[in-house]
């Protein structure tokens, strides 16, 4: 489109009369230049954070597992400490009957 351009304001200088049209034609060659030209983006002056590499996606997906593993650990413990609760109720309790009996 650059060669057309050159082009049509070359045939425009050398026509020899200076006309309205050839003005017309002037100011339409240089509203085209100023279209072509596109204005450069100011640079930023903020940091752009980058994202996370793969490294640091594993390491997380890792902790995350390891941590669901200690906490699903934890748990269990819980569980077991109730049952053994549990079962040290009854036991006293069967203890506490037998000796209100007599027996």
């Amino acid at each position: 489109m650059s060669d057309a351009l050159d082009k049509a304001e070359a045939a425009v200088r050398e026509a020899s009369t200076d006309t309205a049209a050839v003005q017309l034609a002037f100011a339409a060659m240089e509203l085209a230049k100023l279209a072509q030209q596109q204005p450069t983006p100011p640079p930023c002056d903020h940091q752009h954070k980058q994202g996370r590499s793969t490294g640091e996606w594993l390491a997380i997906g890792c902790a995350v597992c390891v941590g669901s593993v200690g906490i699903a650990i934890g748990f269990i413990a819980f569980a077991i400490g109730g049952i053994s609760v549990a079962i040290l109720a009854l036991v006293l309790r069967a203890m506490w009957r037998d000796m209100q009996r007599g027996r």
